[in-house]
């Protein structure tokens, strides 16, 4: 097993501590005046997304946790299951509703996302990061309306609400952002 010593803590290094792992998100080297030096980490939990700030002597050890990623299609949806396939053995998974969020609120059938695992156990899915799809239901929009930062409402193929310019009509394909649901722009 790999350690890192809190001195070396970098942005986006994951390592385990009390017994969870943990992302850096943000740190900071603290040298007073009077006093031991410290390190001051603000990190979020890989498994359930909670955000801990706390500070650490430089010299205390952590275990670098690996996380592996690997990249499933998305097959159905049964009941409240998410069934993923490993491309590559042609495995089933099966994954709940709950373990998942709404990661899977922009992804239709056989598309591709990418698995996040800590020591064989699967705690986040992450959605290809742009999608295109088809907008199923949205007020008419009005010809020539091209006004800048005017939305409306809008309802995907995948059963997820957005919102988009006013122009934008029903079986219009628009590009969307799956980590912030934001419209980019047609496809």
């Amino acid at each position: 097993m790999a350690e890192i010593t809190a001195g070396d803590i970098r942005n986006g290094v994951t390592f385990e501590y009390d017994g969870k792992v943990f992302q850096v998100l943000e740190f900071l080297h603290v040298k007073p005046g009077k006093g031991a030096a410290f390190v001051r980490v603000k990190m979020k939990d890989v498994k359930n997304g909670g955000v801990r700030e706390l500070t650490f002597n430089p010299v205390q050890k952590f275990t670098l946790a690996t996380i592996e990623k690997k990249k499933m299609q998305y097959l159905y949806k049964n009941d409240d299951m998410f069934v993923f396939m490993d491309s590559e053995t042609y495995e089933q998974i099966e994954l709940s509703e709950s373990d998942i969020g709404d990661a899977m609120k922009f992804v239709l059938e056989n598309m591709e996302c990418t698995m996040l695992s800590h020591n064989g156990q699967i705690f986040s899915v992450e959605p290809p990061m742009f999608v295109e799809l088809k907008i199923t239901e949205t007020e008419p929009g009005l010809r020539g309306d091209t006004a800048t930062n005017v939305t409306k409402p809008a309802k995907v193929e995948s059963g997820a609400e957005i919102r988009v310019p006013i122009f934008i009509n029903e079986g219009d394909v628009i590009k969307i952002d799956t980590r912030t649901g934001e419209y980019l722009g047609r496809a």
